[in-house]
């Protein structure tokens, strides 16, 4: 139950954001739905493996490079998902930064 609910809450975001960003674009709530499971699915296999290879320069960095990995993966989820699409590199990093900040709320909210 709560995999579903953190699912819903993720889709939301994905959701939410892209209402409120030009630069992104969700064709509906099932997009956003299939978006959040795809991100979570590459940031669980392929940004875990990358995360580990990159761990002395995000050492160095102050874990800029766990978030620059990150946009990456949602940038290559654009490219999965026929109905969500992101403009940029730049859409996409602002996109990042809303999502996190729309999940922390919610999950602080409830």
């Amino acid at each position: 139950m709560k995999f579903i609910i953190h699912l819903l809450v993720d889709s939301f975001a994905v959701w939410l954001v892209s209402a409120i960003l030009p630069g992104v674009s969700v064709k509906s709530f099932s997009t956003a739905i299939w978006v959040a499971i795809l991100i979570g699915i590459i940031n669980a296999t392929l940004g875990w493996i990358l995360k580990i290879l990159a761990f002395p320069l995000n050492w160095l960095t102050l874990g800029l490079v766990n978030f620059i990995i990150s946009v990456f993966m949602i940038m290559l989820v654009d490219k999965l998902v026929k109905g969500f699409e992101i403009k940029s590199f730049w859409w996409a990093v602002i996109f990042a930064i809303l999502i996190s900040v729309v999940n922390n709320i919610i999950f602080w909210i409830f």
